[in-house]
């Protein structure tokens, strides 16, 4: 038998964006990003980069990407398709911009997309999204999906029927298994996704690809969500600049740690 590998990919802003291209629209409540690309989110690639180590190192391995949202854009999802994917499934509607959708909802939509898509033993997402930094939407699908997860992989492997993860600590990594299927996010110790070639690439544009609007999942997205969004402003900075004096370097030097303990810096 194969093994069904699905990972979950989020358009988003390309996050080395300028900061000042990021508009706040606090009547709107959006965030919304000025003259700067589409990317596949990073933590995502990650996960995608880790499904292609489990097919380079198993045999009769598929991938199918998912994406979902408003405006997806053809290029990005096929130069993430090209690297190696077998699949792609795109989820598209209006009313699923990411600033409408809380983490439940999102998590809901997948779990439909993921359905659609068939059987799996794997599913893959990335550590969170770099538009939200979040992290939710991988607990809530497996949660959804009814199968266990888990979190922050550095590697994951698939030994028998189970997945073998090298999982993220502060000082160090710990091993987890569990049966398959199972969900884990990825984090970016796995390591950055590999370039297509240009070959690779234009022989994306032959592989399949499913096109679903929100009557296919037969879920109204207005009524999923469970967070409210009530007040949106970008942070205040203050800066203030204070000169430390002295007759002499080591005076200065002595003023400088005055005014430190005073301020409690140190």
């Amino acid at each position: 038998m194969g093994l069904n590998i699905i990972v979950c990919a989020k358009q988003v802003p390309d996050p080395e964006g300028p900061p000042s291209s990021f508009e706040i629209n606090e009547a709107e409540l959006k965030v919304t990003a000025r003259g700067i690309p589409p990317v596949i989110n990073p933590f995502d690639e990650n996960a995608l980069e880790a499904a292609m180590r489990i097919k380079e190192s198993h045999e009769q391995v598929s991938i199918t990407l998912i994406s979902m949202g408003k405006g997806i854009s053809k290029a990005v999802i096929l130069k993430a398709v090209a690297v190696g994917a077998d699949a792609s499934l795109l989820v598209e509607g209006d009313s699923l911009d990411a600033s409408l959708l809380d983490s439940f909802a999102t998590a809901r939509l997948l779990a439909a997309a993921v359905a659609r898509a068939g059987g799996y033993d794997l599913v893959l997402c990335g550590r969170q999204a770099a538009d939200t930094n979040a992290g939710l939407v991988g607990l809530g699908l497996a949660q959804l999906l009814g199968i266990p997860a888990i979190t922050l992989a550095q590697k994951v492997d698939v030994a028998g029927d189970g997945v073998v993860v090298e999982r993220v600590l502060p000082d160090g990594y710990e091993v987890v298994e569990a049966p398959l299927p199972a969900l884990v996010t990825v984090s970016g110790e796995v390591g950055d996704l590999r370039y297509p070639s240009l070959q690779a690439i234009k022989a994306a544009k032959a592989i399949p690809q499913t096109v679903l609007g929100l009557a296919d999942l037969d879920l109204d997205p207005s009524t999923l969500g469970r967070v409210r969004t009530v007040a949106l402003a970008a942070p205040s900075r203050e800066r203030r600049c204070k000169m430390v004096e002295g007759e002499t370097p080591e005076e200065a030097g002595r003023n400088l740690v005055l005014a430190l303990r005073q301020d409690k810096v140190i």
